[in-house]
């Protein structure tokens, strides 16, 4: 087989001497162009810990592509921190960046022929966008994540940057000191690599490992582990293996490897962001995926990683309990694995989870006999106030049954600034709109003003809902991507201070107690608001973006 006959096009013949002349002012020669062409997708950038560390792993990739025959061409694109940003209008371009991503890994990937990719990834949104970009040109190929953070230490208890979040709000009501407050934030992210909880950078590392996309075994190493860079060296590797024998992402996701996805972070209590990550995806392959799916395998999976934001434990210690192959192994003992699904390491995932090297005596990963929760840690809800669905991470969450007046905000900032003046009382329903996908743009996570509701001491005592999305350290009855969102009409616009709003988890409802002659007489005199953005990458997306329970795609 002819492993370079895409590359071959721009490389070969006498017409492209002008290409190779090009090559060759690279410093590549003849014996290298002859060899197939592997694209090395970083996601390095300076602007967080999670990226920072990824010119060292193309490094490392890089070595192996050649030590394989094959000749790497590392290329960037961009990345935004959901850490950084997030409460500020920066955020916004968070989900954007999804797309992105996306899209210019597979204008650069379709413009030079590439035969093969390696895709690195670290923050949030460069791992869907890495995997759909995947997926799109479907040559053979990889992602690896650049892996977690380890976990500060203060007072000896761990901390991660959900700490500081909700340390703002222990401030901001009197609970601790200034030096405390400066001693959580200056301990609490001691190195390069993604935030350390299952939140949504891990959430996603645990779903395509499962998926079979990223090699199992991998992803799980922490970002600056030695580990990290032989992992990065065998999957330069790698993809010159799934070259020889042609296997593409379709061979690889699947319906069935998704739902093994989607399994894996219900059984771990991942973050809400993977339905709109796993909806995109499947939206790229044309594999048939609806947002009630979620609930229906969550319902039938227990949950079993004791991991924060819900539990105790960070990703570094679920990679010291023995990782992706022991949760491979319970998916596989409680009859919740498609065991037969490929993956790029050649063997079936039912294949890995038989090397299980589980650790004696870790309390990360429990057994099926001892379950923290008999159900998953998502719950997707419907009713008259999400008719299109809106979800849920119920990982340590105890509250079934929730009603209360709502207090309505326009937006994020005029919500968090009502939580910092402690405006917010028990039993109060916080509703967040025009936050959606097309209304925020952008569809911004509301970890600042959930981590402060917690941090005051309101976590247990009151709820809320949004058009908008949660960060994966957001816990407590916290329901995002309401759907239709308010900048579509949806009745989440309808909505009125005072209104009763009521959850009811077991019944899977979430409702505004009004009658639905009231909610349309309220929404038949909705104006839509003037567009934030009218020119830019923004408002190209306002234009194109589908609703949250579709994934948020734009194509």
């Amino acid at each position: 087989m002819k492993l370079n006959k895409r590359s071959a096009t721009i490389t070969e013949g006498p017409s492209r001497a002008p290409a190779r002349a090009m090559m060759k002012a690279m410093g590549l020669t003849d014996e290298d162009l002859a060899k197939p062409m592997i694209g090395i997708a970083n996601t390095w950038i300076e602007t967080m810990p999670c990226n920072l560390h990824l010119r060292r792993l193309s490094e490392k990739v890089k070595e192996g592509v050649r030590k394989a025959g094959g000749t790497p061409i590392e290329f960037n694109t961009v990345a935004i921190s959901d850490g950084i940003t997030m409460g500020t209008e920066g955020m916004k371009t968070s989900l954007v960046s999804r797309e992105v991503v996306a899209d210019s890994i597979e204008l650069v990937a379709r413009g030079h022929y590439f035969d093969g990719l390696v895709a690195l990834s670290g923050c949030d949104k460069t791992l869907p966008g890495t995997v759909m970009a995947l997926a799109r040109v479907n040559v053979p190929s990889l992602m690896i994540y650049g892996g977690s953070i380890e976990p500060g230490r203060l007072d000896g208890k761990d901390l991660t940057i959900q700490d500081v979040f909700e340390a703002v709000g222990k401030f901001s009501a009197g609970k601790i000191t200034r030096e405390q407050f400066c001693q959580v934030e200056n301990k609490a992210c001691p190195n390069a690599g993604a935030c350390g909880g299952q939140f949504t950078a891990n959430t996603m590392s645990t779903a395509f490992s499962m998926m079979g996309i990223s090699p199992i075994g991998a992803n799980e190493i922490p970002a600056m582990s030695e580990a990290k860079d032989k992992a990065c060296f065998d999957a330069g590797k790698l993809v010159i293996e799934l070259l020889k024998k042609d296997v593409k992402p379709s061979d690889i996701i699947t319906r069935k490897s998704i739902e093994n996805a989607i399994t894996s972070v219900c059984m771990t209590g991942g973050s809400t962001n993977a339905v709109l990550h796993l909806l995109a995806l499947a939206h790229e392959l044309e594999i048939p995926l609806k947002i009630e799916d979620f609930d229906r395998i969550s319902v039938r999976t227990p949950l079993l990683g004791d991991l924060k934001p819900g539990g105790r434990y960070v990703a570094s210690d679920f990679y010291r309990a023995g990782g992706f192959r022991v949760l491979a192994q319970r998916m596989k003992e409680a009859g919740r694995l498609h065991a037969d699904c490929p993956t790029v390491t050649g063997k079936t995932i039912g294949q890995e989870a038989g090397l299980a090297r589980e650790v004696k005596g870790q309390k990360v990963i429990l057994p099926l006999s001892q379950p923290l929760k008999p159900t998953g840690g998502l719950v997707i809800l419907k009713g008259n106030l999400a008719p299109e669905g809106c979800v849920l991470k119920v990982a340590g969450e105890k509250r079934e049954f929730f009603e209360g007046p709502a207090k309505v905000f326009e937006c994020e900032d005029d919500a968090f600034e009502a939580v910092k003046k402690r405006k917010i009382k028990a039993g109060d329903v916080v509703v967040i709109r025009y936050e959606g996908p097309r209304g925020g743009p952008g569809m911004r996570e509301m970890l600042g003003v959930t981590a402060a509701l917690v941090g005051e001491g309101l976590g247990d005592s009151v709820a809320l809902l949004t058009d908008g999305r949660f960060s994966g350290a957001t816990h407590g009855l916290m329901v995002g991507h309401v759907s239709p969102e308010a900048a579509l009409r949806g009745p989440i616009a309808a909505v009125k201070n005072g209104d009763r709003i009521r959850f009811d988890l077991p019944g899977r409802k979430l409702e505004v107690l009004l009658p639905a002659s009231e909610i349309k007489r309220r929404l038949k005199s909705w104006k839509e608001p003037k567009p934030r953005y009218t020119k830019g990458v923004m408002a190209k997306y306002a234009a194109l973006v589908s609703t949250s329970s579709r994934g948020a795609v734009t194509c």
